[in-house]
């Protein structure tokens, strides 16, 4: 960390102390939240439709864009003491059936919640306004096999978003937590990239490996999204390295998603970001510090990590106020919070092709 909390808070105070009473006084709009990547079915961290509906969830702390992952390969996954590791190879069309059935029990329970797809970028603006909205988006594409050609039908069923890769084999390309096998990005990888581009759905590079980031990035004609993990300036994350690490996001390539108009998001990983709301808050500001303020994001990983700093939007909106208290600007605190990740899913969605 360059600062710490003494230094965060006494950073904006003149700013602060700088607005006149009227000012103060003044109820500014409510800032929502937005949430590049979330979990309910996946391993559940202790978490279950039942006992964290997300309705009430995202209501607790005004969460209004919430991007909900479908794991696509989950089934041949298991947990170790060394992490999620793969545990079988999924047979010609299980992949698919997979993607059916999970993403069915999910519309079921946003159905249960009245709870509203994004599906046009209309929708993203009501978000943005304060009416509660999900995207549907998918971990791992595990169900293209060996052609595009089911990103269309994904997209068909309200699928906005799609994570190239995650923890098993794929054709796709490398991820972090494993020996790379093709040395990056493959041509199916980019044909997918090409294809999400072309239907308007945002490309997440999450998990894939420093080459396969920057090779997408000279394929993709839109803004991508890294949706979830953290910037390290300080190492060149590798496979070999504890799970936590190894998934980071060397700083020089960060740099590269936000030159391309992309964004950032940050988990709230203990051992990587901090125990606290607040210590969390003071890491997503850093980055936005530096890769700019318009590129970094929230992406809680919520209900797949342990722990972690963010267990519920309530605590997300405990960052909020506590950069309020700070004395930042609301603006870029509504960039952080949701606008960052509305503006590049927007973009990516309105640049659908006829």
């Amino acid at each position: 960390m360059s600062i710490d909390r003494r230094q965060f808070v006494q950073g904006a105070v003149a700013a602060s102390c700088a607005l006149s009473p009227i000012a103060r006084a003044q109820a500014s709009p409510p800032i929502y939240i937005g949430d590049m990547h979330a979990h309910l079915f996946f391993f559940g961290m202790g978490a279950s439709p039942e006992k964290r509906p997300l309705g009430p969830t995202m209501a607790a702390g005004n969460a209004t864009l919430v991007a909900w992952s479908l794991v696509g390969d989950v089934p041949w996954l298991r947990v170790t003491p060394k992490g999620i590791k793969q545990n079988g190879q999924p047979k010609r069309g299980e992949a698919g059936a997979w993607f059916e059935s999970d993403l069915a029990r999910i519309k079921q329970h946003l159905d249960q919640q009245n709870l509203k797809l994004v599906l046009t970028p209309e929708d993203i603006d009501k978000a943005v306004a304060g009416e509660p909205h999900v995207v549907l988006t998918v971990e791992g594409a595990t169900f293209v096999e060996d052609n595009p050609a089911p990103i269309e039908h994904a997209y068909e069923l309200g699928i906005r978003s799609v994570q190239l890769v995650h923890y098993i084999e794929n054709p796709l390309g490398d991820f972090q937590t494993e020996r790379p096998q093709y040395g990056g990005l493959t041509d199916l990888g980019r044909k997918v990239i090409e294809t999400c581009n072309r239907l308007g759905m945002l490309v997440d590079l999450a998990h894939c490996t420093d080459t396969a980031v920057r090779e997408a990035l000279e394929v993709a004609k839109q803004p991508v999204v890294w949706s979830h993990s953290s910037v390290t300036r300080t190492r060149q994350p590798n496979w070999k390295m504890p799970v936590w690490q190894a998934r980071q996001l060397p700083i020089d390539t960060a740099k590269m998603i936000a030159g391309k108009g992309g964004v950032v998001g940050l988990w709230p990983m203990r051992s990587d970001v901090g125990a606290t709301p607040e210590a969390y808050a003071e890491r997503l500001w850093e980055l936005g510090e530096w890769i700019g303020i318009d590129h970094a994001g929230i992406g809680t990983d919520m209900n797949a990590i342990a722990r972690p700093a963010i267990t519920s939007y309530a605590d997300a909106q405990k960052m909020v106020r506590y950069w309020q208290k700070a004395g930042f600007a609301d603006e870029s605190i509504r960039k952080l919070a949701i606008g960052n990740f509305a503006r590049v899913l927007k973009q990516a969605m309105s640049a659908r092709e006829a």
